[in-house]
């Protein structure tokens, strides 16, 4: 253009020579001129707008993530200021008593439902064709009812019967106890179950714990509440009697007896503080110390009948949770069989008939939803909402026929390229990771090198154990299933199946790192396997999904990943715990960390949660946030949401506290996390890259003047 530009005149020089004979020429010449210049301009605007297109973020317009933005439209407030409060902005309007995690389940459960419920042909005497036939006699409830109380009466005249339905003969009690752990899962006076040693090399271990009592223990209430809570279960155990036919007369005698050994028992039990503060959390005992120190209970007999086909004998090492609860409750149970060897029976019969009203028909399980709920009313406790028929039936058919409904779950959710995917995400986690390892403050050097080498060796398990995938290992493992002739037996013997079906497998090293159902939205760290777990139902949509922008699955997933990866880490962090390592550090970050969460005020304090639950939250965001920025220089394109008005880096933190989201005032009772938003604000408070991409003025509540470094 300045070649074009030099030839011509300005007005002053006049027309150059020989204008006259070559006039239409010249105009002819300067209007190509002017079109070529029209042209290139023309030109160089498209070429923009293109290259501008195709080096920006790209509409990911599938039909996920178009599902993604309708949810994250439907729970977002955009009218909130981010910078001021982002889990409003994020989750303002998320409804419903669950959280996130909780509605992806029964997503997923919803899911398992239709597969059973799909016509289908199977091989007979199969595991799909047992889990199919059970899950239709949940849901016949026509059936259930029909049958009444006939089936449970069955089995209690099988134990011998009970005094109140004046039909008893009295058994030897350790036998009753013995069927009664071993044949129907109803641990009436401890607890008995297989887990990893408490401490390396986790080898699985019998171990003796305190029991679970419908009513909570006497010390724990206001008198005036007590006698409450007593009134509604002795009106409980009343009904169960009169619904099985039981002598009127005699009912409410025998209620208020069971009532009492209950309440004697709960004294007996020590709280986990007390049993921390004396520095004795466990005890190994041999099945013979503790059947001098406990002589009631015939331990090698019940032990043997419970962990069949597990070998026991009289040397055989047990972990005892609570050493002197076992001693009293075996006096207790002493003191009984000498003076009320009925009411002893009865005792047990009647918590038996609470462990088995989930297979019963409505009457029982009405009986056991009205005392849940008063009981939950005179403690002050959060409603439980009721759960449709469907869902109990399908986690019913889970618990008995996991290895079936994984098979049919990660068929149909959890192929070989979402896994792929999922894998790779995990890698990248793990890399941003070790490199931060090289830059926390407080770590020594040789502290450094064993932390990452024991991040080289952890493992990621993913989507579903491969035993469980396979067909064949599940006819076999359930050719004890016999179902019929109702649904009380055939959830008996389920049940025994699987007792011994887990016997079988927690021996076998490569089974148990798997402690939750593959469609559960659940991660965990294996201490026994070192090995991270990651359910094919956590790797759903909303958390995660191959055609979702990778801010999504960086935010969601990602930091979930980060968060279970940090634990691994975590005991450094506790008193005593990185002896090599800068106390004087550490405690300054902790002490930092606690004032940037005491920024947030929340109705019932402040800063709630525990320390190593917020360090890993805080951690958790910046190792997935590092690697997310890492992946953005790979070759592949950036894409983001349609309609959302988020760049890719704001996509990212929008997604982290989507996994947050729940409705406010709405947190479970038992939830030791801090309440959601505090989740969300204490680490975005904490990463100067979201007040930098949502451009915060210094000095609002997500933008502080000081910060914290642990990991």
């Amino acid at each position: 253009m300045g070649a074009l530009c030099s030839q011509e005149r300005s007005p002053e020089e006049g027309p150059p020579t020989g204008w006259r004979g070559r006039g239409w020429g010249a105009l002819v010449r300067r209007a190509l001129l002017a079109a070529l210049l029209s042209g290139l301009l023309l030109g160089s605007f498209v070429l923009s707008v293109y290259v501008f297109r195709g080096c920006g973020p790209r509409l990911c317009e599938t039909p996920r993530c178009w599902d993604l933005l309708a949810g994250y439209l439907a729970s977002g407030n955009t009218t909130v200021a981010p910078c001021s409060d982002f889990f409003s902005f994020a989750c303002g309007k998320a409804k419903g008593d669950s959280s996130s995690f909780q509605a992806l389940t029964e997503a997923n459960k919803g899911r398992l439902r239709r597969i059973l419920e799909a016509p289908g042909s199977w091989p007979p005497g199969s595991g799909e064709e047992k889990a199919f036939q059970f899950y239709n006699s949940c849901m016949d409830t026509r059936a259930i009812e029909a049958a009444g109380a006939g089936p449970l009466r069955q089995v209690i005249q099988e134990l011998g019967g009970w005094q109140i339905s004046g039909n008893w003969t009295p058994l030897d009690f350790n036998r009753t106890l013995s069927l009664l752990m071993s044949q129907y899962d109803h641990f009436p006076f401890f607890r008995a179950y297989l887990q990893p040693h408490p401490t390396p090399p986790h080898r699985p271990v019998i171990q003796i714990d305190q029991p679970e009592f419908d009513i909570p223990p006497k010390q724990d209430q206001e008198q005036q509440i007590y006698a409450q809570i007593v009134r509604e279960y002795l009106n409980y155990l009343t009904l169960l009697v009169t619904l099985l036919g039981g002598d009127p007369v005699k009912v409410e005698n025998y209620a208020f007896s069971s009532i009492s050994i209950t309440s004697r028992l709960s004294q007996f039990l020590r709280p986990l503080e007390q049993q921390q503060a004396q520095g004795k959390l466990f005890h190994m005992v041999t099945v013979e110390q503790l059947q001098e120190m406990a002589p009631a209970i015939d331990w090698l007999s019940c032990l043997q009948a419970t962990f069949a086909p597990m070998p026991l004998n009289r040397s055989q090492p047990l972990v005892v949770h609570d050493l002197e609860y076992l001693k009293n409750m075996s006096q207790l149970v002493e003191e009984q069989m000498l003076n009320n060897r009925d009411l002893l029976q009865s005792h047990m019969i009647l918590g038996l008939v609470g462990t088995l009203s989930p297979a019963l028909g409505s009457q029982f399980q009405e009986a056991r939803r009205r005392l849940t709920q008063k009981l939950q009313e005179l403690t002050e406790q959060p409603p439980v909402p009721a759960r449709p028929r469907w869902m109990e039936c399908v986690e019913k058919t889970g618990t008995f026929f996991r290895p079936t409904l994984a098979a049919f779950f990660v068929r149909e959710a959890f192929s070989p390229s979402t896994q792929s995917a999922a894998m790779e995400l995990f890698a990248a986690i793990k890399d941003a990771f070790v490199t931060r390892l090289r830059r926390v403050p407080w770590m020594d050097e040789q502290t450094q090198k064993q932390a990452q080498d024991r991040a080289s060796r952890l493992q990621v398990k993913m989507g579903a154990p491969e035993w469980a995938l396979k067909p064949e290992q599940a006819r076999q493992e359930y050719a004890d299933i016999q179902l019929g002739p109702n649904f009380l037996r055939s959830f008996l013997s389920c049940a025994r199946s699987l007792r011994a079906r887990n016997v079988r497998s927690f021996l076998q090293p490569s089974h148990r790192s798997w402690q939750v159902s593959p469609w559960e939205a659940s991660a965990y760290y294996s201490v026994a396997d070192h090995a991270v777990v990651l359910p094919a139902g956590l790797l759903q949509p909303p958390f995660f999904h191959p055609s979702f922008p990778r801010a999504v699955n960086f935010g969601a997933a990602g930091s979930i990943m980060a968060r279970e990866l940090l634990r691994v880490f975590s005991p450094l962090l506790l008193p005593g715990g990185c002896p090599s390592c800068d106390s004087q550090a550490l405690q300054g970050a902790r002490l930092c960390l606690e004032r940037l969460y005491a920024a947030f005020p929340l109705p019932g304090g402040t800063f709630s949660g525990t320390f190593l639950e917020s360090a890993a939250d805080v951690g958790a965001l910046a190792i997935a946030q590092q690697a997310y920025s890492q992946r953005l220089h790979g070759p592949r394109g950036e894409t983001t949401l349609p309609d959302l008005g988020l760049r890719p880096q704001q996509l990212f933190f929008h997604s982290y506290a989507q996994v947050m989201c729940q409705a406010l005032g709405s947190r479970a009772a038992l939830d030791t996390h801090n309440p959601p938003a505090l989740r969300v604000h204490g680490p975005l408070s904490n990463t100067p890259a979201f007040a930098r991409h949502f451009r915060c003025p210094h000095g609002t509540p997500l933008n502080p003047s000081n910060r914290c470094q642990l990991w």
